[in-house]
């Protein structure tokens, strides 16, 4: 079993932009109503869908409201990816830190309204 979020928005090349330029994500398909897009190691993808779109049942049609979702990506070297997105001037919506379960994480925004938190897991301390 695998996992695509979605997400229906009238951004298609905002969102393109945010996950290549700021994320390297690559983009796997894409066509004037969707685009697909994969984690830089290619497990992973997220897809974004235009609104009422014709060829969609209503069901995929109403677009995101920009509240409400977040997505965990988890990364081998938090540190690193937090200097090279302050570097580019990404707005760092929750600033680097620990928790006491056991993540060193921080967190920026999709031109959607996603919260995406970026996170290295680790086992809490004693």
């Amino acid at each position: 079993m695998k996992l695509n979020a979605g997400i229906v928005t009238q951004k298609l090349a905002e969102s393109k932009a945010f996950y290549t330029d700021v994320l390297g994500f690559g983009v796997f398909f894409e066509n004037d109503f969707y685009l697909l897009l994969n984690t830089p190691d290619g497990s992973m993808a997220i897809s974004f869908l235009l609104p009422d779109h014709p060829s969609q049942q209503p069901l995929f049609q109403k677009p995101f409201t920009g509240q409400g979702m977040y997505l965990t990506i988890e990364v081998e070297d938090v540190d690193k990816l937090y200097q090279e997105l302050k570097k580019k001037g990404v707005d760092i919506k929750i600033d680097i830190r620990d928790e006491p379960w056991g993540e060193r994480h921080f967190a920026i925004q999709d031109p959607n309204g996603i919260g995406i938190d970026i996170v290295k897991y680790s086992p809490p301390a004693e």
